[in-house]
């Protein structure tokens, strides 16, 4: 299952957000903007941000956070989150010994799938140590004429070799990232991917991203979450019905 750690933030980020939104509204300068910023008042600056709907104050903290223990199939969908930044293990430079791959609940509850599933990943990784060996013979044959010696040739040879073998790893595979996104780009993150409509897999990153900067900021991410949580359904016709529960798990 998927294991989000929080692994930085802006310092003082509700306190930063409550600055910035000074210098929007009144008189402030460099020299005075962090005056009486007293913890009361920045929540109330904080609450106002929200009342009004105003967020590009928010955008000057950012959160950063390793994801761990999620797919491949994953990937593809958290980096269609665009104003964010990613730093991902590679497939090209770190060879797959024996990967490790997410199971789907719904395989997993049903012994014949489950089976038939890792069955499958067994001959997934049996192909790619095959073609891993092929390859990289055949690379350290023709590095060694062209008069590379014989071990770094082998070193060179692998490394070439398992940036075509990967072509054969699975959706399931397992990867692990560093994610960063600032405050704004959060509240959108969590809008969609909260909700019950998102996939289970990402859904289940967001919840545990969301509590994590609950915890580090409490005032800025109150009202985070489902566009459900306090507002009508965006999905339309495709709501899932259970607004209410998914109300309470939020709140």
């Amino acid at each position: 299952m998927p294991t989000v750690t929080l692994l930085s933030h802006t310092p003082e980020p509700e306190r930063l957000v409550a600055a910035a939104a000074r210098m929007c509204y009144s008189a402030a300068d460099a020299a005075t903007i962090w005056d009486g910023l007293t913890e009361e008042k920045t929540a109330g600056f904080l609450d106002m941000l929200t009342e009004i709907g105003h967020e590009s104050p928010v955008e000057h903290a950012s959160f950063t956070f390793a994801i761990e223990g999620v797919s491949r199939s994953l990937l593809a969908q958290i980096t269609r989150h665009r104003i964010a930044s990613f730093s991902v293990q590679s497939q090209r430079y770190v060879r797959e010994k024996a990967f490790e791959y997410v199971l789907p609940p719904e395989i997993a509850a049903v012994p014949q799938a489950k089976a038939l599933f890792e069955q499958q990943m067994e001959r997934d990784q049996q192909a790619y140590d095959q073609l891993t060996e092929i390859l990289s013979a055949r690379h350290q044959e023709a590095l060694e004429q062209q008069g590379m010696p014989p071990e770094e040739a082998a070193k060179a040879a692998r490394k070439k070799a398992i940036e075509d073998a990967r072509f054969v790893l699975p959706n399931a595979c397992c990867t692990k990232m560093v994610m960063t996104m600032n405050v704004r780009s959060l509240y959108n993150f969590f809008r969609l991917r909260c909700c019950n409509r998102a996939q289970w897999e990402i859904r289940e990153v967001a919840r545990q991203m969301l509590l994590e900067c609950r915890k580090a900021a409490p005032h800025l991410f109150a009202k985070a979450g489902p566009a459900c949580l306090y507002g009508p359904c965006s999905e339309g016709k495709m709501c899932c019905g259970q607004m209410e529960e998914v109300r309470r798990l939020y709140r």
